[in-house]
């Protein structure tokens, strides 16, 4: 980093994607975060982090390209509608982008796919914008509708002629709400890997905000997850925000640990949050986010108090069930 050499143990953010990238351990990848190009990740996937680090964003959004000069190819949350991200990252695709797809509607992800769009067809071919539609629940900087609306399960399929055989690159998605109520990942099935959008971070717990945001839904959607990673033995997990997450099939560290770990921590943290209401039941949210997120700096206290109220609404539901 930083142009010097540098070792990751396992538990490290870096990790796995130093074991993405360089499964022989060979020094060969660079991590220090470069929005001015793609990051090659694996031969057929590359990222491109937008110019927006904040508190929110970490080091900003990562855009995706899936496919290859012979496929065409996917991109996955183009970012905020930043002129010059958007310009790079059609280049990077040799402007040969056929989908552009949303994980979600938030400000940070979904506003660049119709300037992209544009773009494309500035230079003769028009993807389609595919996710789902922002629900009524969405603040009005979330409001997304899709060119076409994706469906559990389904397929999204890049098919090429390369030199000796047919190229194929399968995303598969997954509707998971929870974070948005219109979240989705994707798995890329011949690589076992998994596009997790903001329901899987590296580094933080994403921030669940009621009303679209559902507390009960996001840890259904990390069931759902475990799954999939299970369906198509996936080992790496490349989130919207952060290094790649795992490790390789069956280590310590893999997707599923990842996933089975973030939901630990949610149901801990939920544990603390009812003992808080049991001290303090006339408290409110501000006592009780002080003494459940003590472990929390101050300063993030108003963006924990929006996950605090999706998990009283949780404990609530539960109670009066």
């Amino acid at each position: 980093m930083a142009g010097k050499e540098a070792r990751f143990l396992a538990h490290e953010a870096p990790f796995g994607e130093l074991a993405l990238t360089c499964p022989d351990g060979q020094m060969l990848h660079h991590l220090d975060w470069m929005t001015d190009q793609a990051v090659q990740l694996l031969k057929n996937v590359m990222r491109l982090t937008a110019p927006n680090p904040g508190v929110m964003t970490g080091p900003g959004t990562n855009s995706y390209l899936v496919g290859d000069p012979d496929t065409g190819y996917a991109a996955i949350d183009p970012g905020p509608a930043d002129t010059e991200h958007l310009d790079r990252l059609w280049r990077a695709a040799g402007g040969n982008i056929r989908l552009i797809i949303c994980t979600h509607s938030h400000p940070d992800h979904s506003p660049g796919a119709a300037p992209l769009q544009a773009l494309c067809e500035q230079h003769g071919h028009k993807p389609p914008i595919l996710g789902l539609a922002s629900l009524a629940t969405a603040r009005a900087h979330s409001a997304f509708i899709p060119d076409r609306e994706l469906s559990h399960g389904e397929r999204l399929v890049l098919q090429g002629h390369g030199h000796t055989s047919e190229v194929v690159h399968t995303l598969r998605v997954v509707h998971t709400p929870g974070h948005a109520a219109n979240h989705l990942c994707l798995v890329l099935e011949e690589d076992g890997l998994l596009f997790s959008g903001d329901h899987v971070l590296n580094g933080s717990t994403t921030v669940i905000d009621p009303p679209d945001g559902n507390m009960n839904d996001y840890l259904n959607s990390l069931d759902t997850l475990l799954a999939a990673c299970e369906q198509d033995r996936v080992s790496f997990i490349l989130p919207a925000h952060g290094y790649v997450l795992g490790n390789l099939w069956d280590e310590p560290h893999d997707a599923r640990a990842c996933i089975s770990h973030l939901k630990a921590h949610r149901l801990k943290r939920e544990a603390k949050i009812l003992n808080v209401m049991q001290q303090l039941p006339q408290g409110s949210m501000d006592d009780w986010v002080k003494q459940a997120y003590d472990d929390v700096p101050p300063r993030l206290w108003p963006v924990a108090m929006r996950s605090l109220l999706a998990h009283v609404e949780r404990i609530r539901t539960r109670c009066d069930g």
